[in-house]
């Protein structure tokens, strides 16, 4: 058995997983601490079915816990931002484009030296040693705990960075995390340092929430391996996190769409995660998220790390109504809904209470919304399936139809039947769909890059290519017989000399459980 978790703003989600079958289901609130929640949620389930902790092969938790720091700018390490690619880059320095809160939380200093390539690995400057000597002793002089080191065109040839990360360790010790954007990001330089920035702030407080999930799931008698979800749907083990804070962000959205296409049966879809703040929309490809060809703002920073192409609009179980204009959020009580919805003695008219009076839902007291007014009733419904198919709409790229799947505690809010859609389906263990794609996450790997292409080499240099990101899944922990690759792009780029091409696979397999125990 193993278990699966979902930390989410208003509840946290649990169940209990035999391979694909679920033994049982809990929704818990989230509690501030959250780690408090998950402690809570095990305990529930072990009351739903119970299991002795040897009988646990591993534990996989989606998380919030760092990108509410971000957003909240809270927790954040002290952090330098040091690019390589002088004499070029000088007009746009890091953190350029930052919050000034955010820089301000981070205590940021950010530094520019020569180093860095061109976009076929012909070098724009050489390393200066002593020059990154000097940045180390001004970073040491401020106070600063951990570094994030850039690189122009690192993902083509990272020999700089990894070159710069040591001598910068040599000067500043063991105790200073340093982060390398070629690990982290894509192609775009200020967007790949900017998630390499993030990252690097993140480090100290993923060593300190991994060792309190760690406690959490071990007071619980549970020495099973524990795994956090990444955002593109696959898992990650404790070293990696501590390492790779940044790449559980939206990894709640990833897991609400892996579980729908595990309960609904279907691998290519429109999947509508309704949670207690937000309605999450997003589109299932073969079974995995679309990813977005976009930069991804996180707390007001562009960023270029994977994520997946979601929707959010201010729909959800706690969403408040406007009594006047029957318009809903994207205002809502959030974690409070057991407080203040009026079915829970509460004094605000929430989506979840329109729900109740509709007959849709039976949660808390009917009698306390029997005074609403059935057509405003309808009225409010009828909004929220408008707005949630223009969700829908905006996000499919044909006009073919696509069946649309509702999941997640406030999918109540929506009827069987959705505009310009048809029927919308509804599966087994909806509510906790989040929880269940957490449970059955798998393994990946991905290889994104700029290669200059041979005449007469295309084939060969795809197939090395593909062959790299499947190592990497296997290397991650997937199942060698497993592992396929489920997503390949090939982007000419005309502009640059050399047949340049991005190509970026992706491969992904089942948890290899043999190599875990």
């Amino acid at each position: 058995m193993h278990i699966g978790i979902d930390v989410g703003g208003t509840n946290t989600d649990a169940v209990l997983m035999d391979d694909t079958r679920t033994l049982a289901a809990v929704k818990h609130a989230t509690t501030p601490d959250v780690t408090t929640g998950i402690v809570q949620a095990i305990g529930d389930l072990r009351a739903g079915h119970h299991f002795d902790g040897s009988e646990i092969t591993a534990v996989m938790i989606g998380t919030t816990h760092f990108i509410n720091a971000l957003v909240q700018a809270k927790r954040l390490a002290p952090t330098a931002a040091l690019r390589l690619g002088l004499p070029a880059t000088q007009a746009l320095p890091p953190l350029v484009d930052w919050p000034a809160e955010l820089v301000e939380a981070i205590s940021a200093r950010s530094y520019l030296a020569h180093g860095g390539y061109e976009f076929d690995g012909r070098p724009i400057s050489p390393l200066d040693p002593e020059e990154l000597r000097a940045h180390a002793a001004d970073m040491r002089a401020n106070g600063i705990r951990s570094v994030a080191i850039s690189s122009v065109f690192s993902p083509v040839n990272h020999d700089l960075e990894v070159e710069a990360a040591r001598i910068v360790a040599e000067e500043l010790g063991p105790d200073v995390a340093i982060s390398l954007s070629h690990e982290i990001g894509r192609i775009g330089l200020l967007e790949r340092e900017n998630a390499t920035i993030i990252n690097a702030a993140l480090r100290e407080l993923a060593s300190e929430i991994v060792d309190g999930l760690t406690a959490a799931v071990r007071k619980q008698g549970i020495e099973a391996p524990i795994f956090l979800s990444q955002n593109d749907g696959t898992l990650m083990d404790e070293e990696y996190v501590r390492l790779y804070p940044v790449a559980t962000f939206a990894s709640g959205p990833t897991n609400s769409m892996r579980g729908a296409a595990m309960t609904s049966g279907l691998d290519t879809c429109a999947v509508v995660d309704i949670g207690g703040t937000t309605s999450d929309v997003g589109l299932l490809i073969n079974g995995f998220p679309r990813e977005t060809s976009n930069e991804v703002k996180v707390a007001g920073i562009r960023t270029n790390f994977r994520m997946p192409d979601v929707l959010s609009i201010g729909i959800g179980g706690g969403s408040i109504v406007n009594l006047e204009t029957a318009e809903v959020g994207p205002e809502s009580v959030g974690y409070r809904l057991m407080t203040e919805a009026l079915v829970f003695g509460g004094s605000t008219l929430t989506a979840t209470d329109v729900a109740v009076a509709a007959g849709r839902a039976d949660i808390g007291d009917a009698s306390k919304v029997a005074h609403l007014d059935p057509e405003f009733v309808e009225r409010v419904l009828s909004r929220i399936a408008d707005r949630v198919a223009e969700a829908v709409d905006r996000m499919r790229t044909s006009p073919e139809p696509i069946p649309v799947v509702a999941v997640g505690g406030g999918s109540v809010l929506l009827s069987d039947e959705l505009p310009l859609f048809g029927s919308v389906h509804r599966p087994e263990n909806f509510a906790v769909a989040n929880a269940i794609g957490a449970s059955i996450a798998q393994v990946g790997g991905e290889i994104d890059k700029v290669y200059a292409i041979e005449p007469g080499r295309r084939e060969a240099a795809i197939a090395e290519v593909r062959a790299e990101a499947v190592d990497k899944a296997i290397a991650a922990g997937a199942s060698p017989g497993s592992v396929s690759i489920v997503d390949f792009d090939e982007i000419p780029i005309p502009y640059l000399p050399g047949n340049a091409t991005r190509i970026r696979v992706k491969a992904v397999g089942d948890l290899d459980m043999a190599v875990v125990r």
